[in-house]
């Protein structure tokens, strides 16, 4: 029997800003433990919160860049339950009335843009963290408080890599709209994932497991790789799946057994008494609107349009606001954008993917790739010269016109020069001459070689080229 999976995603935004969602707490990650607290955050008892409308105001930004319904009256809920990091003994987030519903998530998967539809997106605070040691568990309360947008699908994914890439779009999204930094690694962005398996045509969905503790997009490939053969192997051996909460162990590639689900947990929500409901009215949506940048489909878009470029490389670059920023600074300062896209895709990225560095990382001014590009353009440099430039461009971040200069590469173009040189080389391989004589006509890439030999490189290719040919028939 063929089966299908059937997965939802819950996606938790940290929200970039500079303090926490209800008290003027400090965000910044890293500080020391437990030093980036107050009273409110504490939970002591008779400290009233005051939300920060920078928080609404990302929320509505979101909303609109992937068409949710924005709602014009929602208000915060305690979420009540138990745990060593929750200090107030809840949390406080939004239940039935969130401030977005509906909307979708776009995709591009197997050469198709794809809308993945959403369920809501509300706002609430995070949890501290507990740190398990040797000797112990702590808790470190600098996080809690910090605001944070949920973001919940619809079971509408069917694969690992369509939640792969799912989870890649929001990164992308949020980091355009200046509202998150998106880095999974330092819990900026947190997935969990619901899925289950059915047999093919099947509509009713199948008993759910969630897995946590995935911190990187590859890890939530592989965990639901995992959990879907494991899930199948179970039906076909006659086991009944049960509903339950499941931790990634990396290390091992599995998925493990954290605790059961048997029900919904009741976390008895009720409206928050001490915050009062959200108005948000057009003109509030209409200024926030005016606001957002433009994204990264439309900048794709523009790009094709703007400076004639393939689809592909459009995407690759738009896939990250800063490479988009970089190569847009590049193209400006260039008459030739197709030649700089490769030169920044082929060159610079692939220097920099080989460090395992990304394009915050690079010393080399997007106007010097341009410039670059340019002594290419105008003869001053060969193509092969221009490499041998670009890496002294990575490694001290020169101008590459000075590094020409200083080290004497410009591109040899004078005709007569060039045609003495091969004369000389043609007049002193006979053989060569009578191998392309008798019809090996590659025997020119030998005299080629000869002459860009004699001068390091720098004779104008073409020019060599048409010379040689010229004087070979002459024979």
């Amino acid at each position: 029997m063929e089966y299908e999976a059937v997965i939802g995603l819950e996606v938790h935004i940290q929200l970039l800003t500079k303090t926490k969602i209800f008290c003027p707490c400090s965000t910044d990650f890293g500080a020391t433990p437990n030093t980036h607290v107050c009273p409110v955050c504490l939970g002591m008892p008779g400290v009233l919160p005051v939300l920060n409308k920078q928080v609404v105001e990302y929320a509505i930004r979101l909303g609109e860049a992937l068409n949710c319904k924005i709602n014009r009256f929602s208000r915060f809920a305690r979420k009540n339950y138990f745990y060593p990091d929750l200090p107030k003994g809840y949390q406080i987030s939004q239940y039935e009335l969130p401030i977005l519903e509906g909307g979708y998530v776009e995709i591009f998967i197997d050469g198709e843009y794809r809308q993945i539809a959403l369920e809501r997106i509300h706002m609430e605070e995070d949890a501290g963290k507990t740190i398990h040691k040797s000797d112990g568990s702590y808790v470190d309360l600098n996080r809690a408080g910090v605001p944070l947008l949920e973001m919940v699908s619809m079971p509408v994914m069917h694969s690992p890599q369509e939640a792969s890439e799912y989870l890649r779009s929001i990164r992308k999204i949020v980091r355009y709209l200046g509202i998150c930094d998106g880095n999974m690694e330092e819990g900026s962005m947190r997935c969990d994932a619901n899925i289950s398996i059915r047999p093919k045509g099947e509509t009713k969905l199948g008993t759910k497991a969630e897995l946590k503790n995935m911190n990187s997009f590859k890890h939530v490939e592989k965990a639901l790789e995992y959990e879907i053969e494991r899930q199948i192997a179970a039906v076909e051996n006659g086991e009944k799946i049960v509903q339950e909460t499941r931790l990634w162990d990396e290390k091992a590639g599995i998925t493990k057994s954290m605790r059961s689900k048997e029900e919904a947990f009741e976390y008895r929500y009720f409206p928050d008494p001490d915050l009062v409901p959200i108005l948000i009215d057009d003109e509030w949506i209409e200024r926030v609107k005016r606001e957002i940048p433009e994204l990264p489909k439309a900048r794709m878009e523009r790009f094709v349009k703007e400076y004639g470029l393939k689809e592909e490389d459009a995407r690759i670059l738009t896939d990250d606001k800063i490479l988009a920023d970089y190569f847009e600074e590049a193209a400006k300062a260039s008459n030739n954008p197709k030649s700089v896209v490769n030169w920044i895709l082929s060159e610079l990225l692939g220097h920099l993917n080989r460090e395992n560095k990304s394009i915050e990382d690079t010393i080399i001014k997007p106007e010097h790739i341009a410039e670059l590009v340019g002594l290419i353009d105008k003869n001053t440099i060969s193509g092969k010269i221009a490499k041998t430039v670009f890496k002294e461009m990575y490694v001290s971040g020169d101008a590459p016109g000075s590094i020409v200069e200083k080290k004497g590469l410009v591109q040899i173009t004078d005709e007569k020069a060039i045609e003495e040189l091969v004369v000389k080389i043609v007049d002193a391989n006979p053989k060569a001459v009578e191998q392309y004589k008798s019809g090996k006509k590659n025997t020119i890439g030998f005299f080629v070689g000869q002459v860009m030999k004699e001068t390091k490189g720098k004779a104008n290719p073409k020019m060599v080229n048409e010379i040689l040919m010229r004087k070979l028939e002459e024979k």
